[in-house]
């Protein structure tokens, strides 16, 4: 009993972990129900890439999403407009110049070697082969003092070049550059070998950390396979609008309010305890969507609703087993632990069923699918830990270990519980094979 009262206790305290977080931090929704920004760009040919091709345009949409995606945006939509135009829709962003640089921007990272002093006693810069293609990873970090710097891991050409250039440059210093612009200058000591170097700076203080993170965001999102000039932009109105949002409210709470009647009038106390169960349930789904973030648009709302029924669902099998267990006699303890072990098996297949399809839908789908199958998904996967872990515990407590002595708190009757059979001695190796002495 000790064990469940800790962790009843843990259970209270990751609920009011997601209040906390549901108050504090913001709802993303999708464009459906907010609005945004709408990008044409349009493929520019280059001295490499000179036809635009389907096979360029498809690469050039899948390296715009991850640039999209890299701003912490979901339901994003990027589609091909004709031949070499894409059309990016963007919900909820407001500074329209930070999307349009992640979009059209090539993250140009280089290492320079000193060259001459010119005739006005500036240092000339002599590039040295080492660019971002070299690149591995980028990563945010600090310094030992604490400033926010990008590390950066090469791959293994790369670390091979940033061991000679550092061999070679003893004694001088060595120029990062990133986007043109001089970012640090450091004075090589040593050869560095390894294959990680960083960038520092940034003026007086350091990096500010936004800087930082746009930054790695940027090398790790690649360059373009070809240019792209944005040729038209503008802002999109919510399609749907704040109406809906007051409506799927509406939806959300009279249909788990019915839910909620339904089962406390058939299964009674149990059924209060799966009311609570899916109040808790709903608290930390909601909260999950928030941490991630999750952006939710009409469709996303919906995948949410229906996995409060996939939840319920979840109780009803575990409270019709323990009742049939009831029936045959056993005690109450046994009952509840054996309903929730029978009804395990048949929650799990329906669950991962529900959750290899939600898989499918999100890796083919696109868009607004895409939001419904995540939202679906997180939905069931929280709803085995309420059905299994919350109710389990909560039916333990209130019920404890004694007998059933009022059959009406599950919705029986006196007359539907049998008298089982009592052992009083048995030897366990027969026990394990339902062999009674």
């Amino acid at each position: 009993m000790k064990t469940k009262i800790i962790l009843f206790w843990v259970i209270v305290a990751i609920a009011l972990a997601g209040i906390f977080v549901i108050y504090k931090k913001p709802t993303s929704l999708g464009l459906d129900l907010v609005g945004g920004s709408r990008l044409v760009l349009e493929a520019v040919p280059s001295s490499d890439v000179t036809k635009i091709t389907p096979d360029v345009m498809d690469s050039l949409q899948y390296a715009i999403e991850n640039r999209v995606n890299a701003l912490g945006v979901g339901e994003t939509i990027v589609q091909k407009v004709g031949d070499k135009r894409l059309m990016v829709e963007i919900p909820n962003i407001t500074d329209t110049k930070k999307a349009k640089e992640f979009l059209g921007e090539t993250a140009q990272l280089e290492f320079k070697e000193p060259g001459a002093i010119t005739s006005d006693g500036m240092q000339e810069w002599i590039s040295t082969g080492l660019t971002g293609k070299d690149l591995k990873k980028a990563a945010v970090s600090t310094s030992s003092t604490g400033e926010w710097i990008v590390s950066l891991e090469f791959n293994a050409e790369g670390a091979k070049k940033f061991a000679d250039l550092t061999r070679r440059l003893v004694g001088k210093p060595m120029a990062i550059f990133f986007n043109g612009k001089l970012s640090s200058s450091p004075r090589i000591n040593e050869e560095i070998i390894g294959g990680h170097a960083q960038i520092s700076g940034g003026g007086e203080g350091g990096f500010e950390y936004t800087e930082v993170k746009d930054m790695v965001d940027l090398l790790n999102a690649g360059a373009l396979p070809v240019g792209a000039k944005i040729i038209e932009e503008n802002s999109v109105g919510p399609s749907l609008g704040a109406d809906s949002i007051q409506k799927s409210k509406f939806a959300g709470i009279i249909g788990i309010s019915l839910v909620m009647l339904f089962m406390i009038c058939y299964y009674r106390v149990p059924g209060v305890i799966a009311s609570i169960a899916l109040c808790i349930y709903s608290i930390i789904t909601f909260a999950i969507f928030k941490l991630i973030p999750v952006t939710l648009t009409l469709a996303g709302i919906a995948g949410f609703i229906l996995s409060v029924g996939m939840a319920v669902d979840a109780n009803i099998l575990i409270f019709e087993r323990t009742k049939e267990e009831l029936k045959t006699g056993r005690s109450l303890f046994t009952a509840i632990n054996s309903g929730f072990d029978r009804a395990f098996t048949s929650i799990f297949d329906s669950n991962m069923s529900t959750i290899i399809t939600c898989l499918i839908l999100y890796l083919l789908g696109t868009g607004t699918v895409k939001g419904f199958a995540l939202t679906l998904a997180i939905g069931v996967l929280v709803s085995m830990f309420s059905a299994i872990t919350i109710t389990k515990n909560l039916m333990h407590l209130v019920f404890g270990t004694g007998e059933l002595k009022h059959p009406a708190l599950f919705g029986l009757k006196k007359s539907d519980i049998n008298k089982s059979y009592t052992a009083v001695e048995t030897k366990k190796e027969k026990a394990k094979f339902g062999v009674l002495n």
